[in-house]
């Protein structure tokens, strides 16, 4: 399919006066052009239950969370998805997706606990990985008090967030505990090494190209870090088997289509069952501009129905 016209004129938008070169940015001047853009693209006043924000024992600091409750609750305890967002490890934050969030809640019925893992240069890897594992634990132990039906815990999260979902649940697996329901990923990097097709074609002009990529795993990586490691790229893992249960979304004009398809089709040659849909029309990071792309108000409704089947 072509390009879905809202998004050819995002980008349009984009390339007239969006994200600086690569070569002018650093990671604070990223976090502010991500955030205004994101302020621009987010859909607007989403009315919810309710929201709590908290904070948890981190290491070294707090680590926050925000807490997202439907409305209407009907039983003391719902599903929870314990959601990462994106931002290559380097920028975007809870606020950048709370609208998303907002939406997701709404859509599947779910209490929805986004994380504010630390982010690199300031925290390099392993640092998002820990918090995102530590989170998902805290949240396990502290199912009752949240209000979570501890057997019916998903974790989920878009792009780099995506990733970390993906790799919480290898951790979980090897831990043998805690037992996630559910694992959703939106448009995730599988793997950092890869030099699939998708990259090729979408290497540019498709918003998140591969100069960012690249830019942002020099700040997210100490030197020396290894690109096949598992906990960076999960397609790389050498076992698949005994993973929670997949809904994979990737987006058709998105350099990480490929590796996202990649990690479905492995997960379910390892005997896991997938939900698999590929977005035509749309880019990578659409799912959170429902401000100025109606697809992605279809699609977080479609895929929070499905977390409500899988979780019920």
């Amino acid at each position: 399919m072509p390009l879905d016209p809202h998004v050819k004129r995002f980008l349009r938008m984009v390339a007239v006066g969006g994200i600086p070169a690569v070569s002018e940015l650093t990671p604070l001047k990223m976090r502010q052009a991500i955030f205004r853009l994101a302020r621009a693209l987010d859909a607007k006043n989403i009315p919810i239950g309710k929201t709590e924000n908290r904070e948890l024992p981190g290491l070294g600091a707090p680590l926050r969370v925000r807490v997202y409750i439907p409305a209407p609750i009907n039983t003391d305890k719902t599903a929870g998805l314990v959601y990462f967002h994106g931002g290559a490890g380097v920028f975007c934050n809870i606020e950048t997706h709370d609208g998303l969030c907002r939406m997701l809640a709404n859509e599947s019925g779910c209490r929805v606990i986004s994380v504010d893992y630390r982010l690199a240069p300031e925290h390099k890897f392993p640092a998002a990985v820990e918090d995102s594992w530590l989170a998902t634990k805290w949240i396990f132990e502290h199912a009752l008090e949240l209000g979570i039906d501890s057997e019916r815990i998903a974790v989920g999260g878009d792009s780099a967030g995506g990733t970390l979902a993906a790799v919480v649940c290898h951790i979980a697996k090897q831990a043998g505990a805690p037992r996630l329901a559910l694992q959703v990923l939106f448009c995730p990097v599988t793997d950092v090494s890869a030099n699939s097709d998708s990259r090729k074609a979408y290497a540019e002009r498709y918003f998140f190209d591969l100069a960012i990529m690249e830019w942002a795993f020099k700040h997210y990586c100490p030197p020396g870090i290894d690109s096949e490691d598992p906990r960076i790229s999960p397609l790389r893992a050498s076992d698949l088997t005994g993973l929670p249960p997949a809904q994979i979304h990737t987006a058709e004009f998105d350099p990480f289509r490929d590796e996202g398809k990649a990690y479905a089709d492995r997960l379910r040659r390892a005997g896991v069952s997938v939900r698999y849909t590929c977005h035509e029309g749309m880019i990578h990071h659409f799912y959170a501009m429902a401000g100025v792309i109606p697809y992605a108000w279809l699609a977080i409704r479609a895929a929070g129905a499905a977390i409500k089947e899988a979780l019920a």
